[in-house]
């Protein structure tokens, strides 16, 4: 079978592209007939070696993937061969054949296609989990999605308004304003690009309150990080909640005086250590976000499909920040 492969550390034009054994499924495992991988930006990472988890060389990156039920392992009896699944293996993904645990798999329902489910498992799933379990977002309440066309950011911006909140989208362009708003966002705000001295975050930090409601916002969403987490702190409301997601501009350091003169909580959002803690709450997201898409609230907005071939271009893209929404590989066996 054909795989994507990492043989030594570096970016996207250093995957190749062989053919390597077919996997064989063990005890307890399935090995699904892959249709279609989501890309995320821990893929951009992990082939670089800067992500938390460094796999052996050679490997496959692609952390989440839809497909058939190809072959089952001795003891497996919550699914059946010809079942259309999808499961977030880490990495590994970008081959043409996978085996993975049972246990981490999940049928994909009636109507939903493969490019939409492998859409949808780990943007929605970290983002549900962060606006759910972490924050405990209640109606009623303002959220602002920073990074708010990516693809974590686009869905907290659907989910949020599926759980009653007002969303503000921040973004870097008019166009991924737009995109947001489009996605169901109640304002947009374009902020500025690149580095912020201290009077452009001051300036930023009164715009993000003021596009929130006279108070600010009861829930930041942070997809981001660098020069852009202090403004966004210093916006919000007594007792709000900052979730701390992700750093494509680079980790911050927080002033934790602001925390306090506003009763502030900083709530890290870790989905995929929750998920393997929590296997069971992780099941209970799931089944709300398939009844979310079968109710038309959320909807995985795929900006872009690659063959496998030209995964390392999907890979590419996503690195140069240019993508709004998501960018799935499709394989075809």
């Amino acid at each position: 079978m054909r795989a994507v492969l990492s043989k030594a550390p570096g970016g996207p034009d250093t995957l190749v592209v062989e053919e390597v054994m077919d996997p064989r499924p063990m005890k307890g495992e399935v090995v699904i007939d892959v249709k279609a991988v989501g890309i995320n930006f821990p893929d951009t990472l992990i082939i670089e070696d800067k992500y938390q988890f460094k796999p052996q060389r050679p490997f496959s990156p692609g952390g989440e993937v839809a497909g058939v039920v190809e072959a089952i392992g001795e003891g497996v009896t919550s699914v059946r061969k010809g079942d259309r699944v999808i499961a977030v293996p880490g990495w590994g993904g970008l081959v043409e054949r996978l085996a993975v645990p049972a246990t981490s798999v999940i049928k994909i329902p009636d109507g939903m296609d493969f490019p939409t489910a492998a859409a949808l498992i780990m943007t929605y799933g970290t983002s549900y989990y962060a606006l759910k379990d972490r924050a405990q977002l209640k109606a009623g309440e303002s959220l602002l999605v920073l990074g708010a066309a990516g693809g974590v950011g686009i869905a907290a911006v659907e989910l949020g308004k599926a759980m009653g909140a007002r969303v503000v989208a921040a973004a870097s362009t008019n166009d991924k304003v737009q995109f947001a708003l489009e996605a169901g966002a109640d304002d947009g705000l374009i902020y500025p690009s690149g580095k912020m001295d201290k009077a452009a975050q001051k300036e930023l930090s009164g715009e993000l309150k003021l596009a929130s409601g006279r108070d600010g916002p009861d829930v930041v969403y942070d997809g981001v990080g660098g020069d852009y987490c202090e403004p966004a702190l210093r916006s919000m409301d007594w007792n709000g909640r900052y979730l701390v997601v992700g750093f494509p501009a680079g980790i911050p350091s927080l002033p934790l005086n602001l925390t306090l003169l506003k009763s502030v909580s900083v709530i890290g959002v870790f989905w995929g250590a929750a998920v393997a803690r929590d296997p069971a709450g992780h099941a209970a997201n799931m089944t709300d976000l398939f009844q979310f898409w079968s109710e038309g609230k959320i909807r995985p907005r795929i900006s872009r499909t690659y063959p496998l071939e030209r995964a390392h271009e999907a890979i590419q893209a996503l690195g140069d920040r240019s993508v709004m929404g998501k960018v799935v590989v499709t394989v075809d066996a």
